[in-house]
């Protein structure tokens, strides 16, 4: 049986680390974002006996794993065992030791045995070493990320937010960051709604602002995607009135409540600015032209009805935001692991970009900074051209960087969608998060994409 421990200091008592491992978002926040891993059942908390069953998916396959907890002391420690797995056998202890009332001690150990017995160990015993210690490396470091971002606010108290969009990229790892935090996160969702859930129709313009009272915070993150096939006219009408009128409804609503929440953050995007090529841009930077810059200013006027009722509005216009479980980076990461990647056109067109952990470490700041309102660029302040962008992620990857997608195939294959999003670009600039004092975890673009694929930093040459 193979042996592995893992120990890092944090800057909390004992008692808080343990409380964040317990929070309903733990799971989500812990499990590596370069792999494809859902959960799919919960029993239960951290006490004996509880359970957690979630699908490890390695491309068409799904690897169903049952986790049972087996030991478990309130404050202080957890253990879970491996009941059905791809593992002959698999351990694995989580321990909170104080080490006084705001530092403590997390430790991992972890006892598995490889599949197919000595065989298994002969053939993937390295592999899964490197798996394991890749995958422990990560869960200390956004451990560590995260307790540091809820501290700097902890005097605040914890709120209760409504989050629109909560089932998306960015939505789905800000709802458990928040509720890692102690926060209460409720859902806004268009299916019939469930527990810790209020239901809308925006399209048809439903909203019951009884269920809206109470809040301290909103957060508005859905909308139709704006990349997922050719730009029709009856696309661009749906992508228009899935951003408009859902704003525009959700803040009506908001601006007659008897007590109305504090902020209201809402999504909208760098498009705003249109295709500026090198020209540095911050929030005061004059409107672009084109349809994602018209649909960018409709977008943020819909929120006036909050705006004129007294509530802080937060516009945070949203670069290219990197996570291998979605958006632009998941769709280059196979061609860029075969070898096959590239500059996009030119290659000289501007990305900006922000890496998906700081984009929900913005909107966390944004919650409990009073002195953000209207427009917040969600970007990194190391904005780089698509020639560098394809360097740096070659260079990541271990791979080349060399074959372009000339602009007339971009064109051909994704018509004024690909003149816009692949084409185009803007040299954004985070200049009020950077005055506000917000600090990024990942400023350069190799730091967010070692980051973000869990891969260690290079060795000094």
């Amino acid at each position: 049986m193979t042996h592995y421990r893992r120990a890092s200091r944090v800057p909390v008592s004992a008692d808080r680390l343990y409380a964040w491992h317990a929070a309903p978002g733990a799971f989500e926040r812990l499990a590596p974002p370069w792999e494809d891993i859902r959960e799919v059942r919960r029993r239960g908390g951290l006490e004996v006996g509880a359970e957690t069953r979630f699908v490890v998916r390695k491309g068409p396959v799904g690897l169903p794993w049952v986790a049972r907890h087996d030991a478990h002391e309130a404050g202080r420690m957890f253990a879970d065992v491996q009941d059905q797995g791809p593992f002959a056998a698999w351990r694995h202890v989580h321990r909170f030791e104080p080490l006084g009332e705001r530092e403590s001690l997390l430790v991992d150990e972890v006892d598995y045995d490889a599949p197919l017995g000595p065989l298994g160990a002969l053939v993937a015993g390295p592999m899964l070493a490197a798996m394991v210690t890749r995958m422990f490396e990560f869960r200390h470091a956004r451990t560590l990320a995260d307790l540091a971002r809820h501290e700097r606010h902890a005097a605040a108290g914890p709120r209760r937010i409504l989050v629109s969009g909560a089932s998306g990229l960015i939505g789905r790892a800000l709802v458990a960051f928040l509720q890692g935090g102690g926060h209460e996160v409720v859902r806004l969702v268009r299916r019939p709604a469930g527990p810790g859930e209020v239901q809308w129709d925006p399209e048809r313009g439903v909203l019951d602002p009884q269920a809206l009272e109470g809040f301290d915070a909103v957060v508005h993150l859905a909308g139709e995607g704006i990349a997922e096939g050719r730009w029709t006219a009856e696309r661009k009408a749906r992508i228009l009135r899935s951003r408009t009128e859902g704003t525009r409804v959700l803040s009506a609503a908001l601006a007659g409540l008897a007590r109305k929440p504090e902020v209201l953050i809402s999504a909208s995007a760098i498009g705003f600015y249109g295709d500026r090529g090198n020209e540095p841009l911050d929030e005061t930077a004059e409107p672009g032209r084109g349809f994602l810059a018209d649909v960018t200013r409709a977008w943020e006027a819909a929120a006036a009805p909050a705006q004129d009722a007294g509530i802080r509005v937060v516009w945070l216009r949203t670069g290219i935001v990197l996570s291998p479980r979605g958006g632009a980076l998941a769709q280059m990461l196979p061609p860029f692991q075969l070898g096959l990647g590239g500059p996009v056109g030119s290659g000289r067109q501007v990305m900006s970009w922000i890496a998906l952990d700081d984009l929900v470490g913005a909107i966390h700041h944004a919650l409990f900074t009073p002195a953000l309102r209207g427009p917040v660029n969600g970007t990194a302040p190391a904005p780089v051209t698509s020639t560098e962008f394809g360097r740096v992620l070659g260079h990541v990857l271990g791979r080349p960087a060399v074959l372009p997608l000339p602009g007339l195939a971009v064109r051909t294959l994704f018509g004024e969608m690909g003149e816009a999003l692949l084409l185009g670009g803007a040299r954004v600039q985070p200049g009020a998060l950077t005055a506000s004092g917000f600090t990024f975890l990942c400023p350069s673009l190799e730091q967010a994409l070692r980051h973000e694929l869990g891969l260690p930093a290079a060795a000094p040459a």
